[in-house]
């Protein structure tokens, strides 16, 4: 599907500059214009309570696309560890209850992990990006990276998950990645480039 116009705005279902950043720096060199939703604040918020997150991508953009002038896009990511059945998975962010900080949440991934090695510390970011348009869904992408949970936190960089994540490839734990390697191989970066070849296909 090819959708014209240039540059193409893109308006992220957020209130937060940061991430509309990341986002930005993602799309460097392609005719695009990201803003943030207009009115963010004020709209009633989405419930991200599916168990998948391609649901909660999808019915995020749908809710907050019925309130943008263009075309909206959302995202839902997190990590999953197979050997903990999935978990945290869509409840990433809540995986140590509401209000818990980064380090409590790592501090009982490790716990729940405290024994295992090899295989059953294997574990992947994925992230869902969803696009709509007025109530109706365009496009749905994904990306994902494989890695391992280390044994102790590493790095001083990133957010998050990330000081636990080893990325074998560059032998780093994603806490200690530059702007530029995370960019290239995160889960985010993978499934925005995802969708940008689907708004500007070559």
């Amino acid at each position: 599907m090819t959708l014209t116009g240039s540059p193409q705005k893109l308006i992220l279902a957020s209130g937060n500059p940061g991430k509309l950043h990341e986002y930005e720096v993602l799309a460097a060199g392609h005719t695009l214009a990201l803003q943030l939703l207009p009115g963010f604040a004020t709209i009633s918020e989405f419930s991200e309570d599916a168990p998948t997150f391609a649901e909660n991508a999808a019915g995020k953009a749908l809710h907050y696309s019925k309130h943008g002038d263009g075309m909206v896009f959302a995202d839902d990511s997190g990590l999953v560890v197979p050997a903990l059945d999935g978990a945290p998975g869509v409840l990433s962010a809540r995986y140590a209850g509401l209000g818990a900080s980064s380090e409590q949440r790592n501090e009982k991934l490790l716990a729940a992990l405290r024994g295992k090695t090899g295989g059953e510390r294997v574990a992947f970011f994925v992230c869902v990006i969803a696009l709509a348009l007025r109530g109706r869904c365009l496009a749905v992408v994904s990306g994902k990276v494989d890695g391992e949970i280390l044994e102790a936190p590493r790095g001083a960089g990133g957010f998050g998950y990330d000081p636990v994540f080893y990325f074998p490839e560059l032998g780093k734990s994603f806490a200690e990645l530059n702007a530029d390697e995370k960019n290239q191989h995160s889960h985010r970066g993978n499934a925005f480039r995802r969708l940008m070849a689907f708004l500007q296909p070559v």
